[in-house]
């Protein structure tokens, strides 16, 4: 894993990532097991536009969640 600047964002979310992790994974029993999604992006929001495209999919996408390529009960595209 690259190197990253103390007190930059990339540093707090890698903390933030970190805790949640091992919290999580102490309230399950599971140990190490990660819980983040693979291949996801940062995206700034540079305009009205973006947000409301981002807003509506926000609200959308977990309506197709039980037809997602990660969803466990379905095969894995990965």
């Amino acid at each position: 894993m690259p190197s990253r600047k103390p007190r930059s964002l990339g540093s707090l979310i890698a903390g933030f990532k970190m805790a949640v992790t091992k919290r999580i994974n102490v309230l399950r029993d599971t140990p190490s097991v990660p819980i983040w999604q693979r291949n996801y992006y940062e995206h700034i929001i540079r305009n009205q536009v973006a947000l409301h495209k981002i807003r509506e999919y926000v609200q959308i996408n977990p309506q197709s969640w039980n037809c997602d390529q990660l969803h466990p009960d379905n095969p894995s595209k990965w």
